[in-house]
């Protein structure tokens, strides 16, 4: 008898899991995989692939708009747009329609910088805070030690910045010297280790305003901007853009109005996706004369490897060099890229320069990052690099989904149990052995645990696996907070009987 019942109770065991993770893979939308793509197929059949995805993808994750662009050979082969740039107004998002690309500033920052190496007017290795005049860098030991090259490669030992304040284009803001004033505090060795650092880029643009004498914004707009053909970008908003820049979405849904920074280096540019396209052509090699406004051996020196340990950026790149992340795909090409995140905008170009490939993606979503991976993965099969490192993660996306299915497998034995155990009056002193005061401590413990922990993340101005994870991010709070409250009920339940 004892083994037929726990026979039946192992067997219970293993439909519960089964049907755990057939409900979380089913109603959590883990089951977005499409017919796969075809390496190499013509670039009408990719298109017609993506134009069936990418609503799809959007209608999941809530995206209003996006822009796409796909370089192939070296020239821009396709681009278009989709959905809203404005969903309360009905507004549509055009390819024409420039928006702001947020960390995507930062590449092309560093273009403008090289620029100035390559006239001799800087040097990489040079200490920062011998070329500003106007401005005095907060003191620090540090200081003599910080150069141009750790600036640019996030190596600074600087923090990562104020991402939360922004201003409406007509609000009264600091400038960018009281802003830095305010940041740029050295907390640790420059060269020690990697920190994504917002606050050194816009060192980086009062360095360029300094040595030039020209605000940042119009150097660039001569430099590398018009020279590149990016002729609807800008790092200065104005209302006479037209069309006018998208309402960005923010994490929840909601809308959030157009918006400026007073640093324009670390994420103040707004472009087209066309124009984006043209940027990374720029990078290429075989890029015609007339577009090459820095030399081959400077691009290379940008795109190779200055520190390989990024911390959680090492889950999907392999190095950062000269803002850009770098990584060598399975079959050994090196693509570069990088991506932009704000409130309510989200963007990300790859590129591999060797075959003049590249796509570009823009979004008016803060709950992207899951749409940019879906696109990045299937665009590497159909140019045959078999996968990118932001592939991973949609594996990360299921890994979650089996943590979530587990949580409810032990939620629905728990329960079972509980049920069991009550129903079985007569045996009172197998329900007190089996939870002893000590055991109900320990799941009132845990449960309370749980319970804080999901309180701090709600508390949470910017929660990392929120954004990366939008949908099952939701689904893991659910099943971690219902397994708190089974944890706290069914020792609860066994104690009173046992009462």
């Amino acid at each position: 008898m004892k083994n037929i019942v726990k026979r039946i109770f192992n067997q219970t065991i293993i439909q519960v899991l089964i049907v755990s993770f057939v409900f979380i893979f089913t109603f959590s939308k883990l089951n977005l995989i499409k017919e796969r793509v075809v390496p190499f197929v013509p670039i009408d059949e990719y298109i017609s692939h993506l134009d069936e995805q990418i609503p799809v993808l959007m209608d999941t994750y809530g995206i209003p708009g996006s822009s796409i662009a796909i370089v192939n050979k070296g020239k821009l082969a396709w681009s278009a747009a989709y959905g809203c740039a404005d969903a309360e107004n009905g507004r549509k998002l055009t390819r024409d329609t420039p928006m702001r690309v947020q960390s995507i500033s930062k590449s092309i920052t560093a273009w403008g910088i090289m620029k100035l190496v390559e006239q001799g007017k800087i040097e990489l290795d040079d200490p920062i805070f011998q070329y500003f005049k106007s401005w005095q860098f907060p003191e620090s030991t540090f200081l003599a030690e910080l150069t141009v090259r750790h600036l640019l490669c996030h190596t600074g030992g600087l923090p990562l910045g104020d991402v939360f304040t922004v201003y409406s284009p007509q609000e009264e803001m600091p400038s960018l010297r009281e802003k830095l004033t305010m940041e740029a505090v050295l907390l640790r060795e420059p060269g020690s280790t990697f920190s994504y650092s917002n606050t050194g880029y816009n060192l980086l643009e009062l360095l360029i305003e300094e040595v030039t004498g020209k605000p940042f914004s119009e150097y660039m707009r001569q430099e590398i901007l018009i020279p590149l053909g990016m002729n609807h970008s800008t790092f200065i908003w104005s209302e006479k853009l037209e069309p006018a820049v998208p309402v960005g979405y923010d994490l929840s849904g909601k809308p959030v109005p157009v918006y400026v920074y007073p640093e324009k280096a670390s994420g103040g540019l707004f472009a087209t996706v066309e124009d984006i396209a043209a940027f990374t052509i720029a990078g290429m090699k075989g890029t015609p004369n007339d577009i090459q406004i820095i030399n081959t051996n400077t691009i290379e020196v940008m795109y190779s490897p200055e520190i390989k340990k990024i911390g959680i950026y090492s889950f999907v790149f392999d190095a950062y060099g000269l803002g850009h992340y770098i990584e060598t795909l399975p079959k050994g090409k090196q693509a570069i890229s990088h991506g932009g995140q704000g409130t309510g905008i989200m963007t990300h170009f790859h590129a591999v320069p060797e075959t003049g490939d590249a796509i570009v993606i823009l979004t008016n979503s803060q709950r992207s990052w899951p749409f940019i991976s879906y696109l990045l993965r299937d665009w590497a099969r159909w140019r045959g690099f078999e996968s990118v490192g932001m592939g991973r993660i949609i594996w990360g996306k299921y890994g979650i989904g089996a943590i979530i299915a587990l949580s409810w497998s032990v939620i629905i034995m728990q329960i079972l149990k509980t049920t069991t155990w009550v129903m079985k009056r007569k045996h009172e002193e197998i329900f007190i052995a089996k939870y002893s005061k000590l055991l109900a401590i320990a799941h009132t413990v845990i449960a309370i645990i749980i319970i804080i922990g999901l309180r701090w993340c709600l508390s949470q101005k910017y929660l990392f696996i929120s954004s990366v994870f939008p949908l099952v991010s939701q689904w893991l709070g659910i099943s971690m907070f219902v397994m708190s409250i089974s944890l706290l009920l069914t020792p609860l339940l066994l104690i009173n009987k046992s009462a």
